[in-house]
């Protein structure tokens, strides 16, 4: 039973290629770029964006980003929150999780702004779940 309960706990790897174009950064909207960019100007790291307009219907883009402890991903947070307030008045309709600061979700409605920590990202794996969304191709920041 050991055995058996050994296999079904490891995660298997899966690279799949897709054949979709990538989004390019220039189509996105000015609050997506914004929000990106500040992300990178706060230094988080494996920043992802992914294109989710063809699979759902709740958001059109994620970013995805990482920090290195409780305080960067407050920080990373807490810029992408006052350059969009400040340069495009647009405000989150919801934050989850600052607190805590191990998976920080901001939501702007047609995007959704996921900071997280190392352990968090490694556990939720958001880009293997939305692995069927066009991915974007993002400027070196």
């Amino acid at each position: 039973m050991e055995e058996t309960q050994e296999l079904v706990l490891q995660r298997e790897t899966v690279q799949t290629a897709t054949a979709q174009q990538p989004t390019l950064f220039t189509e996105l909207d000015p609050e997506v770029q914004l929000a990106i960019r500040s992300a990178a100007d706060k230094k988080a790291f494996d920043l992802l964006a992914l294109d989710l307009r063809e699979i759902a219907s709740f958001a059109e883009f994620f970013i995805i980003s990482s920090g290195s402890n409780q305080r960067q991903v407050q920080a990373i947070a807490d810029e992408i929150s006052e350059q969009l307030k400040a340069q495009l008045s647009t405000r989150p309709v919801r934050i989850e999780g600052y607190s805590a600061g191990e998976w920080v979700l901001m939501d702007y409605g047609d995007f959704i702004v996921h900071i997280f920590n190392k352990e968090s990202r490694e556990f939720y794996d958001l880009a293997r779940l939305w692995r069927d969304a066009r991915p974007v191709t993002l400027p070196a920041l």
